[in-house]
């Protein structure tokens, strides 16, 4: 069972929604930030897609979604990749399978 939640940038407006918990084939959904396109992104993680692709048991070495750059780190869950202000869980929270 997992859970999406809702971010938003206090100073600029940006948007990004997260996720929490493990998905139906088991995988993790890993927010991730790219200071290139300047975006937060989710990458899958684990589950029963990294038993047949090994690339996917871990963030190490995984590409931005949105423009393929290897640039990408783990979001820390309050700075905005746009403007480096503040990121604040707007408590908005939906049930995700």
């Amino acid at each position: 069972m997992a859970w999406k939640r809702k971010y938003h940038c206090t100073t600029c407006g940006y948007d990004a929604d997260t996720y929490e918990g493990r998905g139906l084939f088991r995988q993790q959904i890993t927010a991730v930030a790219c200071p290139d396109c300047r975006t937060i992104q989710n990458i899958v993680v684990g589950g029963i897609i990294a038993d047949v692709a090994p690339s996917f048991r871990s963030e190490v070495g995984r590409l931005c979604p949105q423009c393929g750059s290897d640039n990408i780190r783990i979001w820390d869950g309050h700075t905005c990749p746009v403007c480096q202000g503040t990121m604040e869980d707007t408590g908005e929270k939906t049930f995700w399978t």
